[in-house]
């Protein structure tokens, strides 16, 4: 029996994570939020090496695992400023950077030519950093650990990468699209 579903099951289970998770921010229980949080970090990174690893990629998973990522930062960032955590205007940014390249990657899959969607090297550091960052704040919320120049450090850090990751989508698409005109 092939384990190919594998990658995507987990994936699903990463999406099905997020409403506990927001339950438990919400519920001020940051232990458990932290722990629930790092599990579905730590899937992120699972799925991806299962489907590589043993050539498990499928279409739905292509549209899964970035799907499932997406949307637990997004709801965490949201939730998180909301409750007072992490300043507004930094959530804003982030959920706008993941709604244009999500809108955009649309558009251009439709209007110019399908998109077989590769990460770039400063995309997949802004994800790790929107990570850390969260991680960090969960931790600072439930134990008051670390200080706030960390936390402000790599708030600062995820303010760059997700500028330089959005201009980054939006150009290469522009590039692209001009030389099939």
């Amino acid at each position: 029996m092939s384990l190919s579903w594998l990658p995507n099951a987990i994936s699903i289970s990463r999406i099905a994570l997020i409403l506990p998770i927001l339950w438990l921010f919400v519920e001020q229980q940051f232990g458990w939020a932290l722990g629930l949080f790092l599990a579905a970090g730590l899937s992120d990174g699972i799925d991806g090496y299962l489907a590589k690893r043993f050539n498990w990629e499928t279409r739905l998973g292509a549209f899964l695992d970035p799907a499932g990522d997406k949307l637990l930062i997004a709801w965490s960032y949201g939730t998180l400023a909301y409750l007072g955590y992490i300043p507004a205007w930094l959530a804003v940014i982030v959920i706008l950077r993941d709604v244009i390249i999500v809108a955009g990657s649309f558009m251009y899959h439709y209007l110019v030519r399908r998109l077989e969607g590769q990460p770039t090297w400063i995309s997949k550091l802004n994800t790790v950093l929107e990570f850390v960052f969260l991680v960090l704040v969960i931790w600072k919320a439930g134990y008051d650990w670390p200080d706030d120049v960390t936390i402000t450090i790599i708030g600062a850090a995820v303010l760059v990468t997700v500028v330089l990751s959005g201009y980054d989508y939006v150009s290469n698409w522009i590039r692209s699209a001009r030389s099939e005109a």
